[in-house]
């Protein structure tokens, strides 16, 4: 009788195939939809009766959104690669483009606000440029400084990149938010990029104690001082006896999301849209949202952040080089703080600082670029590449 033998069985392999992450892809449309849904909803009423059309606004965001995802697609195609070509072109064209708010007649006042410019009859905002500038430049610098941006000169000098971004940002478009983004960009990109993390823990100590050091200033002469920031701080702790002037608008957010309890009013049925928080559609549009779907619908919406940030973090892990790794972090990082921020000023957590709430703000170029984002990261994540074992 012939012997039956056992054979081992070798794992083998199949060719490594391209990944797409069609699960990042379904949650941006997802928040673009609700998005515009909340945005229509918050909006509606005042576009009436400023436009005599209530799908002004939702039409505009609409458009440039649909367009938006459009080029994220198509930048998902390229090699994001090319980006690490031409970080000085990004940089200086958002260093040029910010000065030139503050300079040149090009440059468009809102709401007492001068952050816009006006281009061949396109109106947008620089400082979005400056997040993309942010991420790229950083990203760049670590890889072609390798170890050397471990050290105190390399830090110096990527610290001193983004920290110029940002106060360029904030002195010429007078846009703190966004500079507080650009440094927060800025700092974690360093952080990822370092072996150590002591440095980063001193320097958060001593970051914590000129906070306070400011705070006690601060509180000693905050009754007496002119500057506007400083009066927003003074709005910020006292809103309801400051609320004929920067207060109004804090006080009528959160009327809105008190009122709004466990699952809301319902869609469309807000009574604080109807003019009593002004600008609702931009800044204040989460105050909308709990009051009209609630602490349930607001769950909902932070959830499907958390995803987004989730695929985010995914793709960065396990990207095929730094450089990529770096950049979809960067992208992490911008929406993370940006919605982090925005829910913050909703709640008067922070003082108040203008910051759009991702994919439900009202505004084009914030998309726009946003978008742009989007389209790296998907990039980013074509290029990772996955080993199949077989049997």
């Amino acid at each position: 009788m012939a012997s039956i033998r056992a054979k081992k069985t070798i794992p083998r392999f199949q060719s490594k195939e391209e990944y797409y992450d069609y699960s990042l892809v379904a949650v941006i449309i997802l928040l673009i939809v609700f998005g515009l849904i909340m945005l229509y909803s918050t909006s509606s009423y005042v576009a009436q009766l400023n436009h005599g059309d209530d799908m002004f606004y939702f039409g505009k965001q609409a458009m440039i959104s649909g367009a938006s995802v459009v080029i994220a697609l198509i930048l998902s195609k390229f090699d994001y690669h090319l980006l690490g070509k031409m970080p000085t072109l990004i940089y200086s064209t958002a260093m040029v483009l910010m000065v030139m708010v503050k300079i040149t007649p090009l440059g468009v006042e809102v709401n007492g606000a001068k952050r816009w410019l006006r281009i061949a009859g396109v109106q947008f905002q620089p400082s979005e440029i400056a997040k993309i500038a942010a991420i790229v430049t950083i990203s760049f610098m670590v890889i072609r400084m390798g170890k050397k941006a471990a050290g105190a000169r390399g830090m110096g000098i990527l610290a001193g990149t983004g920290g110029a971004l940002g106060l360029v940002t904030l002195v010429f478009t007078d846009n703190l938010s966004t500079a507080i983004i650009i440094w927060g960009i800025t700092g974690v990109l360093i952080f990822i990029a370092h072996p150590k993390t002591k440095p980063f823990v001193l320097g958060f100590i001593c970051f914590a104690a000129l906070v306070a050091a400011g705070v006690i200033i601060l509180a000693a002469s905050i009754d007496t001082s002119s500057n506007f920031r400083v009066r927003r701080v003074l709005t910020w702790l006292r809103p309801e006896e400051y609320s004929a002037s920067g207060g109004y608008q804090v006080l009528q957010a959160l009327y809105a999301v008190g009122s709004g309890g466990f699952f809301g009013k319902g869609l469309g049925n807000s009574m604080q849209k109807l003019s009593w928080i002004p600008e609702a559609q931009n800044d204040m549009i989460f105050s909308v949202i709990c009051e009209e779907l609630g602490i349930f619908g607001a769950s909902v919406i932070l959830l499907l952040f958390a995803y987004l940030l989730y695929r985010l973090i995914f793709i960065a892990q396990n990207a095929p080089d730094l450089f990529g790794s770096l950049l979809v972090s960067g992208v992490f990082v911008h929406i993370a703080l940006q919605v982090v921020l925005n829910i913050c000023v909703v709640t008067n957590l922070i003082p108040t600082t203008g910051i759009t709430l991702p994919f439900f703000s009202y505004g084009g170029t914030s998309i726009l670029f946003l978008m742009s984002e989007m389209g790296i990261a998907l990039s980013v994540a074509r290029n990772i590449k996955f080993q199949e074992e077989m049997i």
